[in-house]
């Protein structure tokens, strides 16, 4: 009995793979269909093209006008803290920070990193989060401190600016 169930279950398999081939005829067929009616819409636009006449406007050259780019530093985020200087020369409206460390030896360290670079490098201390902000850098506007900022992220990805 499961001879006869194997020998039935193979035959089913093989109609199913026998049955669903498609021949080389009816490619050729769609292929020959399908040039055909390429052919006749390649002839009827002939057809169309010859008979309409070609119109075509003269070409207008107009200098081309520059407009001058204006960055808007305006819509840039500021985050406003209360902060004290703990170590450099004071802050002014707009600084750029590098680093926040709640251990004040590693915001030192940062500090003495960017003085070697060249930076005039602070060291400030908000009360209310008990962190330390290391400022690379300070400015009265804030399109010098976004300029900064924008400079430093190359370097530190996660600058942002901080108003008094």
């Amino acid at each position: 009995m499961k001879k006869f169930m194997v020998l039935g279950a193979a035959m089913c398999v093989a109609m199913a793979f026998t049955g669903c081939k498609s021949s080389e005829s009816a490619y050729k067929k769609a292929y020959e269909k399908a040039k055909s009616q390429e052919q006749n819409t390649t002839t009827n636009n002939d057809d169309n093209a010859t008979q309409q006449d070609a119109v075509v406007a003269p070409v207008e050259t107009q200098p081309v006008t520059q407009a001058p780019v204006v960055d808007n530093y305006d819509n840039e985020p500021v985050r406003r803290e209360t902060v004290s200087v703990v170590n450099g020369s004071g802050l002014k409206a707009y600084s750029v920070v590098v680093g926040s460390f709640g251990v004040k030896s590693n915001a030192e360290g940062l500090q003495q990193r960017l003085k070697n670079a060249g930076y005039d490098a602070q060291v400030a201390y908000n009360a209310g989060n008990n962190m330390y902000r290391v400022v690379a850098s300070t400015y009265d506007s804030k399109a010098s401190a976004v300029q900064s900022r924008n400079q430093l992220r190359a370097t530190y990805a996660d600058a942002w600016l901080l108003s008094r």
